[in-house]
């Protein structure tokens, strides 16, 4: 053998070494909890209030815990909830992380986060959003039920952890509708009719893709799955009776397929701007179901599940023991939209009508909110949205949190610019209203005007550059 080929074979030999000696050994837990208040409750999402008194479907919370160790070393961890809620209310992941602290010494409670799927039938978690009738289970009540249980579940995860494995894929489904018809004079409106002669067009980009990660115990048995839809759960948001929408019958159907002790974590992608209710062939999607025997719930849930099946059946071939799990958290404080003295006007007009009306609660604040917003801005300190990123880096895979409803251009501008393989966008980690993209505060309407909207287009780009900058140190070679 020549010295350079043997040169060769100990440097290739060193650094199989190095590479072995690297790999972490990936462990996981997942655990599932019922938050269905057992007493009437007010339900978030809408102006009105709306009461529910018997729950149309259960809601729950799903723990995903995720560790890498080398040895007795823990290289990274994260805790991921899915909560089937309208958003995560200030101070409701500051309770539950008080909570699970003191129980999980060996856990850095920072790198826990909770997402909502924003259905609009689940409880109010906040006080002072609505005028309540004193019969009912009140926000701070059904908030401190709620989080005990989400800690607990929180735990009991963390506990499970054990050696497994990952996999992760893509598949398409037909959810994400943009909600925001475009007419002639180049207004937008939420919902707004389709079926006139000022239609011009649907405002924005619709996301089809469905992300997905798989967990399998160290016998090869599916324990857990997150699911990743660019839509929130809106389906039946009018209604008044709990809910968690679309996700029940995905979950009913899954767990009948694979088990019923099957872990389901259900994130909602950037989609703001987004419904799963049609704008436009509502006759053809009719008829269609009406063949298949199916309501809209379950057609919705038809085209989860065919998509989540796809990526599951290809995942089944590469599975990861060992994957790279970095997990890092970011404090960002971005700009607030500035309020215009033609806004000002109006919302304070607004709010003075609402002002003296108990019912009208939500409506008040609304718009009052712009008018104290806008005494900031004139006494010099416009101020600045505070928000928790998170980034992970799972194998190949990208996650990233934010606090809004986004809309989709902002997650699109994320997954395009992620240097991972595959990149997961959770939105409403928080609740910290609606992100507006550029054209759709041209447009106007619910949902881009400034009452909507505490963060504009301005500090929707830092978002995204903020969220791109940490994903790329998740990936050195990227940079």
């Amino acid at each position: 053998m020549n010295p350079l080929t043997k040169r060769f074979i100990v440097a290739a030999w060193l650094v199989a070494s190095l590479l072995t000696a690297s790999a972490a050994e990936f462990r996981f837990g997942a655990a599932t909890v019922d938050i269905t208040p057992d007493k009437p409750v007010a339900l978030d999402g809408q102006r009105n209030v709306r009461i529910s008194r018997t729950p149309e479907t259960p809601i729950s919370a799903t723990a995903l815990a995720l560790e890498s160790r080398e040895g007795d070393r823990v290289v990274d961890q994260a805790i991921i909830v899915s909560c089937d809620l309208v958003a995560i209310r200030d101070g409701i992941l500051q309770q539950v992380r008080a909570k699970v602290q003191p129980q999980l010494k060996d856990f850095d409670a920072r790198k826990l986060f909770l997402s909502a799927t924003h259905t609009h039938t689940a409880p109010v978690t906040q006080e002072g959003r609505y005028n309540l009738p004193p019969d009912i289970m009140q926000p701070t009540e059904y908030a401190e039920w709620m989080t005990t249980r989400v800690a607990d579940v929180i735990v009991e995860a963390w506990q499970k952890r054990a050696p497994g494995k990952v996999g992760w894929g893509q598949g398409q489904a037909v959810v994400a509708q943009n909600r925001r018809a475009v007419y002639a004079d180049s207004t937008a409106v939420m919902f707004g009719k389709t079926d006139n002669d000022k239609f011009r067009a649907i405002e924005g980009y619709e996301d089809h893709n469905l992300e997905a990660l798989f967990f399998w115990d160290a016998q090869d048995k599916l324990v857990a799955t997150a699911i990743n839809v660019p839509c929130p759960s809106q389906e039946v948001g009018g209604q008044s009776r709990i809910h968690a929408d679309f996700w029940h019958p995905v979950r009913e159907q899954l767990r009948a397929r694979h088990g019923t002790g099957l872990s389901i974590v259900a994130w909602n992608g950037a989609g703001g701007d987004q419904t799963s209710r049609l704008m436009y062939g509502t006759a053809a999607d009719t008829r269609m179901r009406k063949l298949r025997g199916l309501s809209r719930l379950e057609e919705v849930a038809r085209r989860i599940i065919n998509g989540w099946t796809e990526a599951f059946d290809a995942a089944q071939h590469d599975k990861h023991a060992s994957p790279v799990l970095r997990h890092v958290v970011r404090d960002l404080a971005l700009p607030l939209r500035v309020v215009t003295e033609a806004e000002l006007d109006l919302a304070r007009k607004e709010a003075a009508k609402f002002a003296k009306d108990p019912k009208q609660r939500w409506n008040y604040n609304w718009n009052q909110s712009v008018v104290m917003r806008h005494e900031l801005q004139k006494a010099g300190d416009p101020g600045t949205q505070k928000m928790e990123l998170h980034a992970l880096r799972l194998g190949d895979v990208a996650i990233a949190s934010n606090e809004f409803e986004l809309f989709t251009d902002y997650g699109v501008q994320m997954k395009a610019r992620s240097p991972a393989v595959q990149t997961f966008v959770i939105q409403l980690a928080g609740s910290s209203g609606y992100l507006p993209s550029e054209r759709a505060v041209r447009g106007g309407g619910y949902s881009a005007v400034i009452q909507s909207s505490r963060v504009g287009p301005k500090g929707g780009q830092a978002l995204v550059e903020h969220t791109v900058a940490a994903l790329k140190e998740l990936w050195p070679a990227a940079k």
